[in-house]
């Protein structure tokens, strides 16, 4: 795939995590539950870790400055960020089985979302992390089934296709 089409279809990941994020969320001040990982996963199974991380951390940015929703905060960017790089870690040029899917979203629920996001949370809001934690862990339990099903529904239908017509391997 050449560059120029690379770079055009991550700016699309990019508009589509934006758009998923702030226009198909709910939002709550300490829980958010949205479907912008769909992009950043895709992105960093088809291109690697580091425009995975790219990708979720610019979304993050550009979501920010024409969606504000409260004050800029570059926790959640460094979050997004690791979010994209751990998906490349575990999903690019690995198989993408529900095994897999799984051990990565539990690996970002438990490192990203329930850790360092929760951190953010007690931080901007100035509530104790033991406060805003259990919303958080029970949003993530029922969450982490849905995610695995859309990103291994999503890779099965959208992204082998877009390996096999696009990526020589």
């Amino acid at each position: 795939m050449n560059n120029t089409r690379k770079m055009v279809f991550v700016g699309i990941l990019i508009a589509l995590d934006v758009i998923l994020t702030r226009f198909f969320s709910i939002t709550t001040p300490i829980v958010r539950v949205g479907f912008g990982f769909v992009a950043v996963s895709l992105a960093a199974m088809l291109y690697g870790p580091i425009i995975g991380g790219i990708v979720g951390a610019v979304a993050d940015l550009i979501g920010m400055m024409l969606f504000p929703q409260g004050s800029y905060f570059p926790g959640f960017t460094v979050s997004a960020f690791l979010g994209g790089v751990i998906y490349g870690l575990f999903l690019y040029k690995k198989p993408k089985t529900i095994i897999n899917i799984a051990l990565t979203i539990l690996t970002i629920t438990i490192i990203v979302n329930l850790g360092l996001n929760t951190l953010w949370l007690s931080m901007l809001t100035g509530n104790a992390v033991l406060a805003i934690i259990t919303p958080r862990i029970i949003k993530q339990i029922v969450l982490l089934p849905i995610q695995v099903i859309t990103i291994y529904i999503t890779w099965r239908y959208v992204g082998e296709k877009i390996e096999k017509n696009y990526f020589q391997y």
